[in-house]
């Protein structure tokens, strides 16, 4: 179950899909899902919506640059052809979760400790 439809992730692009990449867009709001969930099924739908755009543009590229989106180190040069990136979460293509949607999907910076056996000793007091 997609968290946003190709018309969501078009409206935040700068460029028009093609048919093909509509259907690819399809394909990776459903596996983009499947990865929020993972890290919070309970998250507002908002949330799990625009975290779903944000996969997928930069899994397929926004089309306005030639950096990748999400890398944070990068360099080009001249005549001698050369560009190198440091990506921050990921490579280039690959679909995950930034740490600005981690946090919206209300995941990470807690801290607390679980234990199974808990529920355990709780129930037989």
């Amino acid at each position: 179950m997609a968290y946003a439809t190709v018309e969501d992730v078009q409206t935040r692009m700068t460029r028009i899909l093609s048919l093909d990449e509509q259907a690819l867009v399809t394909t990776l709001l459903d596996d983009a899902a499947v990865i929020i969930d993972s890290y919070n099924a309970s998250a507002t739908a908002d949330s799990k919506k625009i975290v779903s755009c944000r996969m997928i543009i930069r899994a397929i590229g926004d089309g306005e640059s030639d950096v990748p989106i999400g890398a944070t180190q990068g360099s080009m040069s001249g005549l001698g052809y050369s560009q190198s990136w440091t990506m921050s979460g990921g490579s280039s293509g690959e679909m995950y979760l930034s740490k600005l949607e981690k946090h919206m999907l209300g995941y990470g910076d807690k801290i607390g400790t679980y234990s199974p056996v808990q529920e355990l000793v709780e129930t037989e007091t």
